[in-house]
């Protein structure tokens, strides 16, 4: 792959056998893949079965994938590349967990977007052919019987000689320390609380009250808390502990949502809670149509959490 969003794929392979080999990784219970991601993965092995893999950026998928709009930012908006990295993940898994003598291996190199295909055969049966050759060649060299050489005669030698020399390291280590003046060890800086920001993530509000805005909400809400826990410097607290907070800089993290037909409306708000100044808000509308919940709850949180870290104060408020 020679650019981020370009690259070379071997099309030696049959493409009936290559979407056979599709099928049956999203098929395995073992490829552990979103919806979203299983649609990125088909999406991006039929452009390069096509050749069309000049395509496959990062803008273009983001619309037909993702549904994105023209105004799509991937320097602000990460979530192809992160789906990206995810299905990486999830191909290796498969073809370590079952996949190993699969006819064909998909995979997607770093640094780009487009898929490679290979014989994964190919490579199982070389590798045991090697394995096998080197296993005898090494029973024959044991096994051969020949004139006495130097090493036989060294060996009896060099064992006790390597041991003597060991025991006698082992006294002059003793002897160093006695000898050389102490020296004082350096504690390392333990992590404390007090270096971190303390964020609290408090329930988002269901403006419309119905049962499908409030379990939106609650998912939202969960996911902002793993996200977030995953930001440097930062701690996450559960909002009924937003009181014990004595030493440190402490924000709250606020919003509301609203379900309108397919159409999901969110404004998030960062809180200082020393004087209660909004510090950071941003509204986020989001189509659901084709996307399951959860994938747009991990969405969302995904760019709340990216651009939180990204805000000049708890940027700056590391240790």
């Amino acid at each position: 792959m020679a650019s981020e969003e370009g690259g070379e794929s071997d099309l030696s392979q049959d493409p009936a056998s290559v979407r056979e080999q599709l099928e049956r990784i999203l098929a395995s219970p073992q490829f552990h893949a979103p919806e979203r991601g299983r649609r990125f993965l088909q999406y991006i092995v039929e452009e390069t079965l096509e050749g069309h893999s000049e395509r496959l950026k990062a803008y273009m998928i983001a619309q037909v994938v993702f549904g994105r709009d023209a105004s799509f930012d991937a320097q602000n908006d990460p979530v192809v590349r992160i789906e990206a990295g995810r299905i990486r993940r999830a191909l290796e898994r498969y073809y370590l967990v079952c996949g190993s003598n699969d006819p064909i291996r998909i995979t997607i190199p770093k640094g780009g977007y487009a898929t490679q295909f290979s014989s994964g055969e190919n490579t199982s049966i070389a590798s045991q052919v090697a394995a096998s050759q080197d296993h005898e060649n090494l029973q024959s060299q044991t096994g051969q019987q020949g004139p006495t050489t130097y090493r036989h005669l060294l060996l009896p030698i060099g064992v006790p000689a390597l041991f003597g020399a060991m025991a006698i390291l082992a006294l002059i280590r003793p002897l160093e320390s006695y000898l050389s003046p102490p020296q004082a060890t350096r504690t390392p800086v333990a992590s404390t609380p007090t270096n971190r920001i303390r964020i609290t993530v408090d329930p988002l509000v269901a403006l419309d009250g119905t049962v499908q805005t409030a379990n939106f909400a609650k998912g939202l809400g969960d996911q902002l808390i793993a996200k977030l826990m995953e930001v440097q410097n930062l701690v996450v607290l559960t909002p009924g502990r937003s009181g014990a907070v004595t030493s440190g800089p402490h924000f709250n993290l606020q919003g509301s949502a609203l379900v309108e037909s397919t159409i999901v409306h969110l404004h998030i708000r960062l809180i200082d809670g020393a004087d209660g100044v909004v510090v950071w808000a941003n509204q986020y509308d989001r189509d659901l149509s084709g996307q399951t919940i959860l994938d747009v709850e991990d969405d969302i949180a995904v760019q709340i959490a990216m651009e939180i870290s990204k805000f000049g104060k708890l940027g700056d408020a590391g240790p």
